[in-house]
């Protein structure tokens, strides 16, 4: 990599814990007036969780379990130079799941995702092997975790998405979600690589997928025309029935840039596209977020933080994306100072990128 793009790939790594960790106090609100009630009309640095919410007990500052994952899987990416997937899924096995008893209020960050539990239940209770379960959850658990694969693999968008989709399968298996996820991993991958968040980054995406970097069928050709008469159809084996979820970037781009598209203040686009956990409502606010603020880490975090509903996720990625885009140096430092273990994590980006 070079040192721009290593700048940018610490960005993406470090936007998204700092994402995690702004949203742990106010996480899961979809009473937006108890919302403001508890934590003011603005909330603009770390806050702990009140008494009897989402992650009680822990401290500003601190990641949930979407953090502590990611921050494992970048652990296993040091030791090992590069993803392993026996390695991951062992230390699943032996430092996260002996720490959760299968209920949601349990485990690092005192709150356990749908698609961990159920992985719980079928390794530790069923005793079933990793790649012989299924998982059904409708949501971004692994884009939260599989961003640091992406960002390690800044060099190779096909083995940065093949990585991906063997560690996204793991816990989930609905095509459409993991077509989703593999989707943003690639926005993320062109974002580290220095490419604009516009209405453009779609049609660099199709032309990957026409390189074969991409597992996603198309039929059609340049600029979506019709295919030809007498050209046969791609064949589909291995690859995503659509490649719709690598055309929702630019739209969502080109409605940000748009002077008579207007969502104000910004943090209403939870509203606009809903403020739930599946994927499908939470990509579309983190491309909003992340094109309209795209050179102020600040405030397209912030606008995410202060959404309501699954603001954690929302947060996350949008730090993901916009830290890519202005790299590390970009970040304001407060963000950086007040996580918990800002030691270990730029010691671990360090690690990672050099």
């Amino acid at each position: 990599m070079s040192e721009k793009t290593k700048k940018r790939a610490k960005g993406a790594v470090m936007g998204a814990f700092i994402g995690d960790a702004l949203a742990l106090g106010p996480h899961w609100y979809y009473d937006l007036e108890k919302f403001r009630e508890d934590y003011g009309e603005w909330v603009d640095d770390y806050t702990a969780p009140k008494k009897g919410r989402y992650h009680e007990g822990l401290k500003a500052g601190d990641l949930s379990q979407s953090g502590y994952i990611l921050k494992m899987l970048l652990e296993s990416i040091t030791e090992n130079k590069g993803y392993e997937e026996k390695d991951f899924c062992r230390r699943i096995d032996n430092g996260l799941f002996p720490q959760l008893d299968g209920t949601p209020v349990s485990g690092p960050g005192n709150y356990t995702s749908q698609s961990i539990r159920d992985a719980y239940r079928n390794r530790v209770v069923n005793n079933l092997q990793w790649g012989e379960f299924e998982g059904h959850a409708d949501t971004t658990e692994a884009i939260e975790r599989t961003l640091g694969i992406t960002a390690y693999y800044a060099g190779n968008l096909k083995e940065a998405c093949r990585n991906v989709y063997s560690n996204t399968i793991l816990t989930q298996s609905d095509e459409l979600v993991v077509s989703m996820t593999v989707a943003f991993n690639a926005v993320l991958w062109e974002l580290i690589n220095g490419h604009p968040l516009d209405e453009q980054i779609s049609g660099k995406l199709m032309q990957e997928v026409k390189n074969n970097s991409l597992p996603f069928h198309a039929v059609t050709g340049d600029d979506l025309t019709p295919p030809k008469k007498g050209v046969p159809e791609p064949s589909r084996l291995g690859r995503f029935a659509s490649p719709d979820a690598l055309l929702t970037p630019s739209f969502i781009a080109r409605a940000a840039g748009d002077p008579g598209v207007s969502i104000e203040p910004a943090w209403k686009v939870s509203l606009v596209y809903g403020m739930p956990c599946a994927i499908y409502h939470i990509l579309p606010s983190v491309y909003y977020l992340a094109a309209r603020f795209k050179d102020d880490f600040e405030s397209a975090v912030l606008h995410a933080v202060n959404s309501g509903g699954q603001n954690m996720a929302r947060a996350m990625l949008t730090g993901a994306l916009v830290g890519a885009q202005v790299g590390i140096d970009g970040i304001p430092a407060r963000f950086i100072e007040g996580l918990t273990e800002k030691e270990i994590l730029l010691k671990l980006t360090e690690q990672l990128f050099g």
